[in-house]
This record gives C-alpha cells, sequence and structure tokens, in this order.
C-alpha cells in the first residue's frame, strides 16, 4: 500500500495536513496522480477540497509558495534552499521562492523559561544582568533576545523553540519518502531532483538546528579575518551556549538594509562596497569557508566603514579542487574564454546527458564570445553568472549543490555591491584577487608541491595496476564485464585518454630515471662527468628534461582551465 510506503502511523496526521495543504493549494491533480488521496480517504481520512479552486486560479509559483509556508519551518527551509537553485527553476520561480519568510509569532518567555533555564543553568534574570522579555526577532526555528552580561557586554541570547526538533524530524522523513514516491510515479519531476533536494535540506537544518554549531561556524570566520580588522564577526559567549541557545555580542550599527542612514553616519559607501566584496571574495577563493546568505539583514556597517557579518547558520564549504574550478571559471568569464567555461560547466554536470553535450558546449561558447569587446568595468559577473545557470536549466542540466550555494552567494553580493554603489562592479574586484591566487598556483614551492602529490599518484595507480588488470581478467572469464559504449564525442574521450596515457608512461620513465640514477649514483668507480658518476648524472638529466616535458604538457592542456 502507497501510505505504508510513505510512513509510519506516527506521521499518518501529518502526513494528513500536509496533503490537505496542498489539495487547498490547487495540486490536488499531483495528490490524486501519485495514489495519496485515494488511498487516505479509503483509510478513513477526510482531505477537504471546497476551496481549492479558488486557489488553484493563482500562478503556480505563488500557490507553491503560499503552501510552504502554511506547512511550517521544514517545508519553508526546503524554498529558502530551492530559492538558491537557478539551475532548476526559472527567474519568476525564484522570485516566489525568495519571498518564503518564517512569519510566526514568538514564543513568550514563560514558555521557553523550563527549557531557556536549563540550558543557561539558571533563570535568564539570574544569569544576565538584563534581559529584554520581548524578543528582537523570530522565526519558525529559533528567536533571538537581548541581554546584558553582568561585566556590561551587551549580547543577544538566540533560543531554539521547543520541540521544533521533533517537529523537523517528522517532517524530513515524510519529504524523503514523498520525493522517492514523485520521483518514481511523476517523471516530470525527476529533472528537479527531489530525493537531492531534499538531502540538501535535511543537511541544511540539521546544521541549524544545532546553535553550537553556527558559533563554531563564525569563530573559524574570524579567524581567518584576523588581519583584517575592518572585518566583524560577533564574539561568541561559550559559557552560555549549547545546542539549543547561543549567546554573542550584540551588533550595533547600520543594518544593511537601511542604506540611507549611512551618509548621515559619515560611511564611504564606495569603500564599503570593495570591502564587502573582498571579504566574501576571501571567503569562496582562498579559505573555502563562506555566509551561504550574506542577504542586508546579515550584514551591519559600523563607524570606521568596517562590515559585521552574523548569523552563521547557513554556510558553505568548498573542497580544494572545486576552488580550483571556480577560479577556472570565474578567470573564464572575465577574460572571455569560452572554451574554459564550458570544460568547466560540463564537469559539474556530468555525463548524463551526452547527447546534448554537443549543442550545450556550443551555446556556452557562443554565450561567452558574445561579452568580446566589452570593457571588463562593464561585464557584470553576477549576471552573467545568473544566465549561465539559465543556460544548464534549459538543457536540464543541474549544478553540484555547494556551487549552485555558491552561485546565488555571489549573485546576491553583487546586488548588494550595486545598491552600496551604483558605480561598483565586482569583475574590477575579483579579477586582481583571482589573478593573484593564480600566480600563488606557480610558485616553485607550490608546483613542486603538486608534483610530488602527482608523483606518489602515479607510482600508486603504477602499483595497483597489475592487480586491477588480473581482477578484470577475471571478471572477464566469468561473464561479469559489462561495457558501455557511447559515440558522442567519442573521438574527444579517445585523444583525452591517449594523451592520460602518454603522461603516465613519461611519469613512469622519469621516476624510473630518478630511482635508477640514484642507485648508480651510490656505485663506486666507473666514468665521471663534472665529478659524479656519468650515468647516474645523465639520468638525473634525463629525468629532468622529461620532467619538464611533462609539466609543460600538462600546462598546454589546463592552460584554457586555469589563466
Amino acid at each position: 500500500m502507497l501510505i505504508e510506503t510513505l510512513g509510519a502511523a506516527r506521521d499518518m496526521g501529518r502526513l494528513n495536513a500536509i496533503l490537505g495543504v496542498l489539495i487547498r493549494h490547487g495540486f490536488g491533480d499531483s495528490v490524486r496522480r501519485l495514489g495519496l488521496a485515494d488511498s487516505l480517504e479509503k483509510a478513513g481520512h477526510v482531505l477537504h477540497w471546497e476551496h481549492a479552486a479558488d486557489l488553484a486560479r493563482l500562478e503556480p509559483p505563488v500557490q507553491v509558495r503560499l503552501a510552504l509556508e502554511e506547512l511550517g519551518p521544514a517545508f519553508v527551509k526546503l524554498g529558502q534552499v530551492l530559492a538558491g537553485r537557478a539551475d532548476l527553476f526559472g527567474p519568476e520561480w525564484i522570485a516566489e521562492f525568495e519571498k518564503l519568510h518564517s512569519h510566526v509569532p514568538a514564543v513568550p518567555l514563560e514558555t521557553l523559561r523550563p527549557q531557556l533555564a536549563e540550558d543557561l543553568g539558571g533563570d535568564p534574570e539570574t544569569v544576565f544582568v538584563r534581559f529584554d522579555p520581548e524578543p528582537l526577532a523570530a522565526a519558525s526555528i529559533a528567536q533571538v533576545h537581548r541581554a546584558q552580561l553582568h561585566d556590561g557586554t551587551e549580547v543577544i541570547v538566540k533560543i531554539r523553540r521547543p520541540g521544533i526538533a521533533t517537529i523537523i524530524e517528522a517532517d524530513l522523513r515524510l519529504l524523503g519518502r514523498m520525493a522517492t514516491v514523485a520521483e518514481t510515479e511523476l517523471p516530470y519531476l525527476k529533472p528537479y531532483r527531489p530525493r537531492q533536494l531534499v538531502r540538501e535540506l535535511a543537511r541544511s537544518l540539521k546544521a541549524e538546528l544545532d546553535l553550537a554549531s553556527e558559533c563554531r561556524n563564525a569563530e573559524r570566520v574570524a579567524a581567518n579575518f584576523v588581519d583584517q580588522p575592518w572585518i566583524v564577526v560577533p564574539r561568541v559567549h561559550w559559557a552560555h551556549t549549547s545546542e539549543r541557545v547561543n549567546v554573542q555580542d550584540y551588533i550595533d550599527g547600520v543594518p544593511g538594509h537601511d542604506l540611507h542612514r549611512l551618509e548621515s553616519e559619515g560611511l564611504n559607501r564606495q569603500l564599503l562596497a570593495s570591502r564587502g566584496s573582498q571579504a566574501v571574495l576571501k571567503m569562496i577563493v582562498e579559505d573555502g569557508l563562506f555566509h551561504a546568505d550574506p542577504h542586508p539583514g546579515n550584514v551591519f556597517y559600523l563607524p570606521d566603514n568596517r562590515i559585521a557579518f552574523i548569523d552563521f547558520g547557513m554556510i558553505g564549504r568548498l573542497s580544494h579542487r572545486r576552488r580550483e574550478e571556480l577560479l577556472a571559471l570565474l578567470l573564464g568569464l572575465v577574460e572571455r574564454n569560452a572554451q574554459t567555461v564550458a570544460d568547466v560547466l560540463l564537469d559539474w554536470t556530468g555525463d548524463d546527458h551526452v547527447v546534448q553535450l554537443a549543442l550545450l558546449e556550443t551555446e556556452i561558447e557562443a554565450f561567452v564570445d558574445q561579452y568580446h569587446g566589452i570593457p571588463l568595468a562593464q561585464l557584470n559577473l553576477g549576471q552573467m553568472l545568473a544566465d549561465v545557470t539559465a543556460l544548464l536549466r534549459e538543457h536540464h542540466l543541474g549544478l553540484p549543490s555547494d556551487m549552485a550555494l555558491l552561485i546565488k552567494a555571489f549573485i546576491t553580493l553583487e546586488g548588494m555591491g550595486r545598491n552600496l554603489d551604483p558605480g561598483f562592479h565586482m569583475t574590477t574586484e575579483a579579477l586582481p584577487l583571482l589573478k593573484q591566487v593564480v600566480k600563488a598556483r606557480y610558485e616553485p614551492k607550490a608546483m613542486a608541491t603538486r608534483a610530488w602529490h602527482t608523483l606518489r599518484r602515479t607510482l600508486a595507480v603504477a602499483e595497483q595496476l597489475p592487480h586491477d588488470v588480473s581482477r578484470l581478467l577475471r571478471n572477464a572469464r566469468r561473464g561479469k564485464v559489462q561495457v558501455g559504449i557511447e559515440l558522442a564525442h567519442l573521438k574527444r574521450v579517445g585523444d583525452q585518454i591517449d594523451r592520460a596515457a602518454n603522461r603516465l608512461a613519461m611519469a613512469l620513465v622519469v621516476a624510473s630515471l630518478v630511482i635508477g640514477s640514484s642507485i648508480v649514483m651510490t656505485v663506486q668507480g666507473g666514468p665521471t662527468l663534472f665529478g659524479l658518476p656519468a650515468f647516474g648524472f645523465l639520468g638525473f638529466a634525463g629525468a629532468v628534461v622529461c620532467g619538464l616535458w611533462l609539466i609543460r604538457a600538462i600546462w598546454r592542456s589546463s592552460r584554457g582551465r586555469d589563466v
């Protein structure tokens, strides 16, 4: 029975409520097609259809937003995750998802008091000199109160709503099961990757529920800016911080959305735009740990043109490999290198849509080529990234979740910069940093480190190769080998394999020369050259020449991607 597939009895009440909301907001047909409505009604549940016709007259994006708001925190958060997936949804959908906010009433202090006293080790009026009973802000997961420590420090106290974790866990269970059923029963939803989106949502919500995790993120970011005093991250007071409550310094400044106050406060809008963009670029390109939601509500402008970032509940992380790819993409866009952009995006999207790769590559090259001749200062890098994701969406190709989050943050950042300074150009801010990072990659020490790691990986592969070949032959004799042939881009793939094989062979030659020459150097007697054993010296010289050739070949093949 489909209902049994979706969940245990403990979730049936919530499932009934979810389906009722979906029906009221005009999605009765999808519910029927999934077989959920019929199953629930047979089980004795009543689904109210009477208002569905009225709400169905609204545009689908509006219907979805209203339904998500009514369904509660997990679904609101889902909409906020979807707001960052411009690679999956069109502008009209993204605009509605961005309107999603947790418009919920604050929890009265008396309701919070038992949990808060347990977490703080005493009543808030005892732990703090002053504790404001009225919250500064209230959201679906937590609310914020202002307080003062005994040493006079003004702080904010962020308190998780009682029982919210249990509600969210139940919703995530149901969402996961519904996503699985939806991908099976509604094929037109597959391009939107329901199960992947629910996994992203689960990771995001679990991190956001742990208020101590937010503080750990804040301290990591603060440590990365220790040499840049114009970037401020609220200090954490760990003595009062745990999973359900955190205490941080109160930031008293100009909110990011109150730009009219900047001149009266004597702040320099151009300098703020430059410092803000440089800070976020540093997080992304250098540190690999960035504020994933840098909207105006999470930014404050302080005296001396300092900038404070708050609320590190949503953090993006980039591996070293992702940062390398991002550098290539940004430099490719800035320098209008179409092949570089195409290569990076094709790597990101994978091989699920091989038939469309030729068309996609051609369209990407045409897209980048249109910017040739446009002055650098006139390029809108955020809009270029938005256009690229739109291009991928048209081909039903999704970005990796970490890159989709980053691109959203990047576009938001450029919008904030332009609001501060109409003459702001992310391109001119980003290019010097990008080139600096690329230059650092080609310093002798960095190149030597990469060469050493490459050699170690090559030797490891060479050592494993006989075993792999033996296993392949054994599986072939047992009839367990499956061969798939993809004709599209066969020549290109063949050329790549051929070049990779040549480099692997050359790397093995270099390694053999180094090892052999080292042995020869220890042998006494024989001809010498420059006071060294001749054959050992010639072996090392040959290794150097071959190594230089190998480095040059690798550099030339990846030139379009790295510079």
